[in-house]
C-alpha cells in the first residue's frame, strides 16, 4: 500500500502564521510556502500508509486526554552552527509542548520514534540559507511577540512536491479529527512584527 510521511505540529494561528510565513520568505527561504508556521510535536515520520486509522485514532486519543495551555512567542533563537536554523523562541508553552511531543511519541503508540537532536520546542523563520539571510531573521524578528491559547495540534502529510498539508486538527477535550484546510496560503501581510 505504500508509505506517507506524517508529521503533527501545532500550527501558528492568524494573523501570526502568515506573517511568519511571509517573513520566512523574505529571507530567501525556498520551503517558505512548503511548510505551514507551526511548532513540531513529531518531526516528519514514514510510516506505511495502512497505518493511518492507527495514528489517527492514537491522536484523537491524546486530544481527549489533553487541556488547552498558554503559548507566547518571544525573541529569536538559533541552532547554528550545529543546524542552520533560525527560530523564534517559545517563552511560554514549552513544558506543555514537551509533555505533548512524549505522550505522541510514547513507546507503546504508533508514532514511536529517536529524535536527532532533544526536543525544543520553536518556530523556524530560516533553514539552510545564506548566512548574511540568517543573520538577517535572527536581527528583524528579535522584538517579535505573539501569544494564543494553544487547544488543539494538527497531522500534516507532505505530498511528493514537498508540500505539507494539514489532514486534520484534533481539538483537546474533545479528540475529535476535525478535517482541515490549510489556514496559510502564501499571500501577502503586513510586514509588521507584532
Amino acid at each position: 500500500m505504500g508509505t506517507v510521511t506524517l508529521g503533527v505540529s501545532i500550527a501558528v494561528p492568524e494573523p501570526h502564521g502568515s506573517l511568519l510565513q511571509e517573513r520566512r520568505a523574505g529571507f530567501g527561504d525556498a520551503a517558505a510556502h512548503a511548510i505551514p508556521t507551526h511548532v513540531t510535536l513529531v518531526p516528519p515520520t514514514e510510516v506505511d500508509r495502512d497505518r493511518l486509522p492507527e495514528i489517527e485514532a492514537h491522536l484523537a486519543g491524546v486530544a481527549a486526554d489533553w487541556l488547552p495551555f498558554e503559548i507566547r512567542l518571544s525573541g529569536t533563537g538559533t541552532f547554528r552552527p550545529l543546524s542552520p536554523v533560525v527560530f523564534v523562541t517559545l517563552a511560554e508553552g514549552v513544558a506543555g509542548c514537551d509533555r505533548l511531543q512524549a505522550r505522541l511519541r510514547e513507546e507503546a503508540g504508533p508514532l514511536v520514534r529517536e529524535l536527532q537532536f532533544p526536543y525544543h520546542p520553536h518556530v523556524t523563520v530560516a533553514h539552510g540559507i545564506a548566512e548574511e539571510a540568517m543573520d538577517r531573521a535572527y536581527e528583524e524578528l528579535a522584538d517579535y511577540e505573539a501569544a494564543w491559547t494553544c487547544s488543539s495540534f494538527a497531522l500534516y502529510e507532505q505530498g511528493a512536491d514537498g508540500v505539507w498539508r494539514k489532514l486534520y486538527d484534533y481539538e483537546f477535550g474533545g479528540g475529535r479529527p476535525v478535517p482541515a484546510v490549510p489556514a496559510q496560503g502564501g499571500r501577502p501581510v503586513p510586514s509588521s512584527t507584532s
